[in-house]
């Protein structure tokens, strides 16, 4: 019977959507194969109480003034004790910039298993991870043979509790940090003033390619996006052109996305760009060359004119309630 530990990273003292996905995907697993799911707070534990809710069977805290910025050293140490203390079988971390940082270096540490990027959990007798592979064209099924592993979770991969969840028991353990000291110290950590919905934890997401012929046609992606409540993105020939910021790119060299909707316009469909969003749940694609590639992507496709086609699909969710 495995017990799943899940990281739950915080931003702004919330919990990060993705952590409360792959604790719901845990105990969505552990109700078939029985054992636990142990919520692992470093910090602030606000979000512990709900945890429970969330599909944990308990919350394990730990509260100490190092946690008040984040850095690798600090972390890795922090969830190391944990480890060596409760001897998960398996500790999710979201596959975020925060995740993909310690991820690894806690894995090396701990001397386990480290499978990045997952879209898939199983257990029979031993844990199956399924992540993409050759960027997304295949994908393939790690089975873990380590005591422990560490397994990095694209956001958006699974879905959220179904309900059913109670209160859990918090318990605290000590993260081993008594006269630790980190080799590198962050002093500042700069965020985007823009007030936009971040990417990865997007449900719905609208990006912009070349096809947008200019740098200020790419207000048609912010509209819509702002019309149907979705994060815009963009391909990276645009951001290369200096139309968008970087923190818009979708793809290898920018951001892997999982929304339930991708909308994909003025974009050809160069596989770059299909590796940061191919594991969307439905595709839709609007280019007014048949032949684009990203057709073959696409669950829909509308082959006309993205300045046609835009406003009259804005104008018509408009008119929905």
């Amino acid at each position: 019977m495995p017990n799943i530990a899940v990281y739950i990273e915080q931003s702004g003292g919330a919990a990060k959507k993705v952590a409360w996905q792959m604790t719901a995907e845990a105990r969505r697993l552990v109700d078939r194969t029985g054992g636990e799911v142990w919520a692992v707070v470093l910090g602030d534990a606000a979000c512990a109480a709900e945890a429970g809710r969330q599909g944990a069977h308990r919350v394990f805290t730990a509260a100490d003034d190092a946690f008040a910025r984040y850095d690798a050293e600090t972390w890795t140490r922090a969830l190391a004790a944990f480890v060596a203390t409760r001897r998960p079988d398996l500790l999710l971390v979201g596959a975020t910039a925060v995740g993909k940082d310690f991820a690894p270096r806690l894995a090396a540490r701990l001397d386990a298993a480290c499978v990045s990027d997952c879209i898939g959990l199983d257990y029979d007798g031993g844990f199956r991870l399924r992540r993409p592979i050759f960027a997304g064209k295949c994908y393939a099924e790690v089975a873990v043979e380590a005591p422990v592993a560490v397994a990095g979770v694209r956001p958006n991969a699974f879905p959220l509790f179904a309900g059913g969840g109670v209160d859990a028991p918090v318990e605290a353990f000590d993260p081993g940090l008594g006269g630790f000291a980190p080799h590198a110290a962050v002093v500042e950590t700069v965020t985007s003033a823009e007030k936009k919905i971040e990417l990865t934890e997007a449900e719905v997401i609208v990006s912009g390619g070349r096809g947008l012929k200019e740098a200020a046609n790419y207000q048609l992606i912010e509209t819509l996006a702002s019309t149907m409540g979705a994060a815009a993105g963009a391909s990276r020939a645009i951001v290369d052109a200096g139309w968008v910021p970087h923190s818009h790119q979708v793809g290898q060299t920018g951001k892997t996305v999982s929304p339930k909707l991708y909308v994909a316009v003025g974009i050809s469909g160069a596989i770059q760009h299909l590796a940061g969003m191919s594991s969307s749940k439905c595709i839709v694609a609007i280019n007014k060359d048949p032949n684009a590639p990203i057709f073959k992507a696409a669950d829909y496709g509308i082959a006309a004119d993205l300045f046609e086609v835009v406003p009259a699909l804005d104008a018509a969710i408009r008119t929905l309630d």
